[in-house]
Formats: structure tokens, C-alpha cells, sequence
């Protein structure tokens, strides 16, 4: 298994155990104290461990080394994962959405306490340290699982937030009518997670241009042999970037010297842009156009 997916799956499997701790003081408390919006900030927190879970399995299925079937690798299905998180959120979304309807018609006071506050802030705390590690760890290990997961895990330091200050207005006052109020602005943040999430991962699935084109030819045009550029296309994701252009030099170059100067280009791509670029050229004689 390569190095990076070893290091993401210990990266999630530490962030399971944070989630699901985090998620079960929440629904207790959101039980015990009768508040929708505390206990759908718990689910959304139990879809952060389930995502790890989801995000386990993606990872060790895209580790999986090329075949003759597959000569690309297996790496998409670290996006595949991250698609079926974003289904997960939509999900409870339309979950939350419902009982905080029922609510609005059979409103409960939910029952706050001092001591519940302090749980709700520590478990705050504990979701700002794993969204940062985990989106820092992403960008390290250039793991589009763990940055998608990190996604997830913000929205819930906001919902949090709302949470927090709900139940506070509660305990000073405010209308019990703000906590089914609060539930939908919950289910607003977790949608919005949902369409992120799906939106990065559905890009790289679809084959999303990835690097700008212009950046691309600056490079490849600062090398006095490329007489011009053109068809240059991009695909993938950080921790796998594709690139193929058509590029122009003069008619008479070789073999050997059009070779040495694709991977010099390559080379040059690879330190500005993504040391992880695999460049694809076709080599075209170039003709100058007659007046």
C-alpha cells in the first residue's frame, strides 16, 4: 500500500474515535434535555464517524495497486467515498428537517442546564482540533477524502455555534419556538456541506479541468524550442494530475532532442505547478505562415 494511504487511514481512524465520542454527548444530551436542534447537531456529528468509516473503505479500495484492468490505478475510488458522504448528509438533512417540523407544531422546552452548556463547548473545542489536524493532514498527504471530511467536520464547528447559542437564549429566556428554528438552520449547513463535498468530488470524477490553461502554455512557451501550444487539456486531482498537449516545434528537431524537451517541460510543470504531473505531448512540426 502506498506510504500517503497508510498515513490517511491512520488519520481517520483517529478521527472516528474523536466523532463518534463527540456524537454520543451530543445526543445524550439532546435527549436527556429534549432539544431537536442539540440532538440533530449529534447526528450530524455521527455522520462525521460514519464518513470516516465510509472514508476507511474508499481508501483501502483505492490503494490498490494498477492492473491489467485497471492501468490508471484504483485511486478514484477515494472520490467515489467522498460522493457517497455527500448522499450521507442529504440524507440526514431531510431527516433533521422533518422532526424539526413536527416541533414547530408540538414544541418542547428543552431543559437546560450549565452543566450541559460546558459538554456542548468542550465537544465544540474537540471539532476545531479535528477539522484543522484533518485539513492539514489533507493537504499534506494530498488526500481529497481527508480534505472532503474536513469539509463535514466545519460544518458541524458552525452548527455547533447556532446550537450553543440556542440553548443559551433558551436558559436566559427566549422562546422555546428558536430550537425547531435552530434545526433548520442545522439542516441548511448540512446541506451545504453535502453540495461542497459533491461538487469537488463529482469534478474530478467528470474529468474537471484542473490547472489553468494559460499558466500551462506560459511554461511550456519559456522554452526557446516550443514554436507554439495548443489542445492543452487537464484532468485528476492533486495527488494525481494529468496533462496532454499538442506542442509545436521546428520540423527538423529529432526524436531524441523533442523526448529530452517534453521532459523538460514536464519537469518545469511538475516544480510550479504539481510534482505530481504525468505530461502527455504531441510533438507537431511547426510552419511559418506565409504573408
Amino acid at each position: 500500500m502506498d506510504i500517503n494511504y497508510r498515513k490517511v487511514k491512520q488519520v481517520l481512524g483517529i478521527i472516528l474515535i474523536a466523532n463518534f465520542a463527540v456524537a454520543a454527548i451530543k445526543i445524550a444530551i439532546g435527549v436527556m434535555i429534549h432539544s431537536t436542534s442539540m440532538t440533530a447537531d449529534g447526528f450530524h456529528s455521527l455522520t462525521d464517524g460514519s464518513s470516516n468509516i465510509v472514508g476507511l473503505i474508499g481508501i483501502q479500495f483505492a490503494s490498490k495497486p494498477i492492473d491489467e484492468d485497471h492501468p490508471y490505478g484504483h485511486k478514484k475510488f477515494e472520490m467515489l467515498a467522498g460522493l457517497f458522504i455527500a448522499l450521507m448528509l442529504f440524507v440526514i438533512c431531510g431527516k433533521i428537517f422533518v422532526e424539526a417540523v413536527l416541533r414547530l407544531f408540538h414544541p418542547v422546552k428543552p431543559e437546560v442546564s450549565l452543566e450541559n452548556l460546558v459538554l456542548l463547548l468542550v465537544t465544540l473545542c474537540i471539532n476545531v482540533f479535528v477539522c484543522i489536524f484533518e485539513y492539514r493532514r489533507g493537504k499534506q498527504l494530498e488526500s481529497q477524502i481527508l480534505i472532503s471530511d474536513s469539509m463535514h467536520t466545519r460544518s458541524d464547528i458552525f452548527v455547533s455555534i447556532g446550537v450553543l447559542i440556542t440553548l443559551a437564549g433558551i436558559h436566559l429566556g427566549i422562546p422555546v419556538i428558536i430550537d425547531p428554528i435552530a434545526s433548520f438552520v442545522v439542516a441548511g449547513f448540512i446541506l451545504y456541506a453535502g453540495i461542497e463535498i459533491f461538487k469537488d468530488n463529482s469534478g474530478i470524477l467528470l474529468d474537471k479541468a484542473v490547472v489553468d490553461k494559460e499558466q500551462i502554455k506560459s511554461l511550456a512557451m519559456s522554452f526557446e524550442q516550443v514554436k507554439d501550444i495548443h489542445d492543452i487539456r487537464s484532468r485528476g486531482s492533486r495527488n494525481e494530475l494529468f496533462i496532454d498537449m499538442h506542442i509545436m516545434t521546428e520540423p527538423d528537431m529529432s526524436v531524441e532532442k523533442s523526448h529530452e524537451l517534453t521532459h523538460h517541460i514536464e519537469d518545469k510543470i511538475r516544480e510550479n505547478i504539481n510534482q505530481n504531473a504525468q505530461i502527455i505531448a504531441h510533438i507537431e512540426p511547426f510552419e511559418e505562415e506565409d504573408e
